[in-house]
């Protein structure tokens, strides 16, 4: 296959992915939809129990019969329901799943396409860049999935990634060689560093918004619907703090590490206060703040939730609206 080639196929592939992945996050949202109806149903025969066991209690004793019936006939209806909607919400549970994972496959062949089509590493500009580092995030996912059964982020994670492909078809450039300041090894380093502590970032802000609509879905009264069928608002906390606690070392090493070393090379200094350096180091700095914050204050959470959520707003700055709206030597990133 020629260059030429190698783009069009990850043109489509690309485009391809985004399809099926939006597919996985129509089949996310009506699993949790199913789920609620079930969860629904199983309250209402709950509900209705002790009414039919009192009208069976009174009737007794006048032989009311065709009561006793009409009460269980309905109970047995709502049962099964119950039980129909959670076989759909399971159905489409597995659906997600397959869907995410054929297009995480499809999307990793786009991007190893437009790797062989520019001959070079595929992330030196924005497009390369959201579509390479979305690839890293469906890894990550999935790895979780396995690991940690977090199917119930499905709806963020693949929401957020379908966003971020279509808004990438924005900023499309063609396949071309490395600009000089990116014609280094350290990109290497440096960006799949900054990959995976995103992946990281983007997990725990998901626990985070989700803990707290929990949180204030149970103060007023019991989580219902989606909601309902969450993990327990400490758990989805838990991992917030887990997942960041594991990423910000990875955040270090690519902020304040590779990336000066790359600067070096490439510009004959290590730190030059350039828009994209100082948004990296604030976001150093608010994940900094919500680990410590976490481990000597003892934060937990709803102010813990928005602090986290805080520093991954300053973290997605960094990487769109640092390019898009402030000049400096990363501009080549547009």
């Amino acid at each position: 296959m020629t260059l030429e080639d190698w783009a069009n196929f990850s043109n489509a592939a690309i485009a391809s992915a985004t399809a099926v992945l939006a597919l996985a996050w129509l089949a996310s949202v009506a699993q949790w939809a199913f789920g609620s109806k079930a969860v629904r149903a199983e309250r209402s025969a709950r509900a209705a129990e002790p009414a039919l066991a009192g009208a069976a209690i009174s009737g007794a004793g006048s032989g009311a019969g065709s009561s006793d019936a009409s009460g269980a006939t309905t109970t047995a209806t709502t049962d099964a329901a119950a039980e129909t909607a959670e076989e759909r919400s399971d159905l489409f549970g597995r659906v997600a799943l397959s869907l995410t994972v054929l297009g995480f496959l499809v999307l990793l062949a786009g991007v190893i396409g437009r790797g062989l089509a520019a001959e070079r590493v595929p992330w030196g500009n924005m497009y390369e860049f959201a579509t390479t580092g979305i690839a890293v995030v469906l890894a990550g996912y999935l790895v979780m999935v396995v690991l940690m059964q977090v199917q119930w982020l499905a709806p963020i994670v693949l929401g957020f990634s379908v966003v971020v492909l279509g808004l990438s078809m924005t900023v499309y450039v063609p396949a071309g060689p490395l600009v000089p300041a990116l014609d280094s090894y350290w990109l290497v380093i440096h960006v799949i560093s900054a990959m995976v502590a995103g992946a990281g970032f983007l997990v725990g802000a998901g626990a985070s918004v989700l803990y707290l609509l929990r949180t204030r879905a149970d103060a007023r009264g019991g989580a219902k619907g989606y909601l309902g069928r969450l993990p327990k608002a400490a758990a989805m906390d838990q991992l917030a703090y887990r997942v960041t606690a594991f990423s910000f070392p990875v955040w270090t090493f690519a902020a304040l590490i590779s990336g000066p070393i790359w600067a070096e090379h490439a510009w004959g200094r290590p730190w030059g206060w350039d828009p994209k350096e100082v948004w990296a180091f604030i976001t150093w700095v608010a994940y900094a703040g919500y680990l410590h914050a976490r481990a000597t204050a003892g934060w937990k959470g709803r102010a813990a939730a928005i602090l986290a959520l805080i520093a991954f707003a300053t973290f997605v700055f960094n990487f769109v609206g640092v390019n898009l709206f402030f000049p400096g030597l990363h501009s080549y990133a547009k």
